[in-house]
């Protein structure tokens, strides 16, 4: 079917707990990263979704956050994730993501949580060198 690495990046960074500039215990991200680890080793795509955790995706006002990204795809943002229930909401839609040759996620496919926690729906580098190099 669908030949290309795809990545799950998972923020590590997201709902943390700060003292005295340092982070304490394990935050959000790490836990939800964990989380997805457990679950992918079931799933029938883990040798296809690589499942990376990332120190801050600059989205700290959206914790948690994870981005789906593969060659020639829309790369996807999403936040708001809470850690306890939404691992499983974010394997399902990387299966829906790993299904579509374009990698486009519309709305009302999408799991619940991730129809709310949009944050970025970035075009594939791939198109915007082909604009490039036709207008210049």
């Amino acid at each position: 079917m669908n030949n290309k690495q795809h990545t799950l990046f998972v923020c590590t960074t997201c709902a943390s707990v700060w003292q005295d500039g340092k982070r304490v215990g394990e935050s959000g991200g790490q836990q939800l990263l964990q989380q997805l680890q457990q679950l992918a080793q079931t799933w029938e795509l883990q040798n296809k979704f690589s499942i990376q955790g990332v120190e801050c995706m600059s989205a700290c006002s959206h914790a948690c956050v994870v981005a789906f990204q593969a060659e020639a795809k829309l790369t996807y943002l999403f936040g708001n994730l809470a850690v306890d229930d939404n691992a499983s909401a974010i394997l399902q839609c990387a299966t829906q993501y790993y299904s579509k040759p374009d990698g486009l996620l519309p709305w009302s496919e999408r799991p619940e949580a991730l129809k709310r926690g949009i944050l970025a729906k970035i075009p594939p580098l791939s198109k915007w060198a082909k604009l490039h190099h036709n207008c210049c």
